[in-house]
């Protein structure tokens, strides 16, 4: 049997009416609700060291799944680009800047040649700049060429230098596929007076 308080022992009876009557109404209302439950033991007791241990656990392992996963993540893009190396390992200038520098024949002449990737044609479009080369004679003028095993393999473009010490930047392209070892240089394309094309480097890479 539970005990419930009374209400006139509880208020007395100096009350005002209206207030009186408020207070019994609360009074009414916790009588009917009743006391609130108690803590089961385990609750009351608080948090276990075993629980502690429990939850150190679960984060220990959500912390090495992570870790697991951030070194995959690595070890998957090292081999993304190892792979893209070896398949790369003929096509070493693709993308590619070569430096070039001036020989005798234009001792203060610079130049850098950039490879750009393949266009799915065939063709490796170039683009070069260059300044401090000499401007020729009418009917001269400058070729790239490849070389490939020492020697000028293939031209991949011809420009002009319209005046002395001139800045120039052109557009090239090599319509062939790049080997390794494969590099370019700057030669200078002059007409001899028995007719034939004397071709002079004048620009070679720096290294």
């Amino acid at each position: 049997m539970r005990w419930v308080p009374d209400f006139d022992e509880l208020v007395g009876g100096s009350l005002p009416p209206d207030e009186r009557e408020r207070l019994q109404r609360i009074h009414d209302l916790l009588v009917l609700t009743g006391p609130p439950p108690q803590l089961s033991p385990r609750i009351e007791a608080g948090p276990t060291l075993l629980m502690r241990l429990g939850r150190s656990r679960r984060q220990l392992r959500r912390g090495v799944a992570l870790l697991a996963a951030a070194i995959a993540a690595l070890l998957l893009a090292f081999l993304g680009g190892f792979v893209a190396g070896r398949r790369g390992g003929n096509e070493r200038a693709v993308g590619h800047l070569v430096r070039l520098a001036g020989t005798r024949e234009a001792p203060n002449a610079l130049a850098s040649l950039r490879i750009a990737p393949d266009g799915g044609a065939g063709n490796w479009p170039m683009q070069l700049s260059a300044r401090g080369l000499p401007q020729l004679p009418q009917g001269g003028l400058y070729e790239v060429y490849l070389v490939r095993k020492g020697r000028l393999y293939a031209s991949c473009g011809s420009f002009l230098v319209t005046r002395p010490g001139q800045a120039v930047s052109v557009s090239l392209n090599a319509p062939y596929r790049p080997r390794r070892g494969d590099t370019w240089v700057v030669a200078r394309e002059q007409v001899q007076r028995d007719g034939h094309e004397a071709s002079t480097v004048v620009l070679r890479p720096t290294t």
